[in-house]
């Protein structure tokens, strides 16, 4: 007897959870024990790519799905395809709660706005056991029933997602008291939320990438979020005019933005580690206001992708005096043409603290030699560089 064929049903099915769906039913050919065994698993990755075409996953998951035997479903992700009915799919999900689903991911991106609308099944919002929701699709509606409870939920990814009224995400981060990790990718100005309300005492990460059309999608964003301690954002049509925050613990940001650099500066003044690319010019010599100040900025990276970056870099310089590391990486397609050269030897302009005090390491990525390349590398006493 074989190592494998001497493990029990109970392993073996375990080890099927973590291999692709597909491979783990093709091993129902193998024997008599092995023709029902893939069905104990608990994990199922539903791809087109691996089943061949749209109908092949359909009549699988109608087929099999409601005869899974494993008393717990720890993951159910599928991508879901134009052939695919409303009612199909709220039946599959709502097969999945009754097992006790713990991760469930459902990618629907692929709908046109001709599709009909898919409308989740109550149940969902009072699945007990479900840690991570993952809902990807304009054609998803997000509809807050009377009764929700959401008592282990963890990790929320709403993407593009269309929301019922402007209220609806308000209350299902609400119904969310151990919320840790939350993503909310806008894509237009379809989802209906305004504005976009996140108040949650336990969320620890934030992620916020937001591709609208920039003209109609609403920029008003309310974050109260005493807890967290990652903060991402990526907004390239200004949307956080109207950015109210309250994030007093955060340590590390990632930063990608065109406008309003001064709104998310003021909410994060608590950083450790900042990694930050700007894509508008600053040429009228406007940065942000006085006394914002990054007292615990260890680490920072900037993308040299705009004119005049170097009046940005020293104003952050001047502002965090316990930088030890700085790290520069240069726009690869070369966008900025125009700069203002340091004069580090101007005694109108003092070396800022952290390059005479903190500072242990610099790194200049995909430098080239330029003229401000140069002028910035003209600094006094301990810069060392990598």
């Amino acid at each position: 007897m074989d190592r494998i064929s001497g493990l029990s049903d109970e392993l073996l099915a375990k080890i099927l959870s973590f291999v692709p769906t597909k491979v783990a039913v093709s091993t129902s050919i193998l024997s008599k024990r092995w023709e029902f065994l893939w069905m104990w698993a608990s994990k199922f990755e539903l791809e087109k790519n691996l089943f061949g075409s749209e109908i092949a996953i359909k009549d699988f998951i109608n087929k099999n799905l409601p005869l899974l035997k494993a008393p717990v479903i720890e993951s159910f992700c599928i991508e879901c395809y134009s052939s695919f009915q409303p009612e199909d799919i709220n039946r599959w999900v709502a097969i999945t709660v009754s097992r006790f689903i713990r991760e469930l991911d459902l990618d629907c991106k692929w709908f046109s706005f001709s599709e009909p609308a898919i409308l989740l099944p109550s149940s969902l919002y009072t699945c007990e056991s479900l840690v991570t929701l993952k809902l990807n699709g304009k054609k998803i509606i997000v509809d807050v029933p009377r009764t929700v409870s959401f008592p282990s939920l963890k990790n929320l990814l709403l993407g593009s997602v269309t929301y019922r009224d402007k209220d609806c995400l308000r209350l299902l981060l609400s119904y969310c008291p151990v919320l840790e990790d939350l993503v909310i990718h806008r894509e237009s100005s379809f989802d209906n939320a305004q504005p976009i309300v996140v108040i949650s005492p336990s969320l620890l990460r934030l992620t916020l990438p937001i591709e609208d059309d920039g003209i109609n999608c609403p920029g008003e964003y309310v974050l109260v979020t005493p807890s967290l301690k990652y903060f991402k954002v990526e907004d390239h049509n200004g949307r956080f005019n109207y950015l109210i925050a309250h994030m007093p613990e955060v340590e590390e940001a990632d930063i990608n933005v065109d406008e309003y650099l001064e709104r998310i500066f003021e909410s994060i003044t608590s950083v450790k580690r900042l990694s930050l690319c700007v894509m508008y010019n600053i040429q009228d010599g406007y940065l942000y206001r006085d006394g914002i100040f990054f007292s615990q900025l260890d680490h920072l990276k900037l993308c040299i992708s705009f004119d005049y970056w170097s009046k940005l870099l020293f104003r952050l310089l001047q502002d965090s005096p316990k930088l030890r590391v700085l790290s520069l990486t240069v726009d690869i397609e070369g966008r900025f043409k125009k700069y203002e050269p340091i004069n580090w030897n101007n005694d109108q302009i003092s070396v800022p603290s952290c390059l005479l005090e903190s500072l242990e390491t610099f790194e200049f990525d995909g430098y080239m030699g330029k003229q401000e390349e140069r002028d910035f590398e003209k600094e006094p006493s301990k810069l060392t560089s990598k």
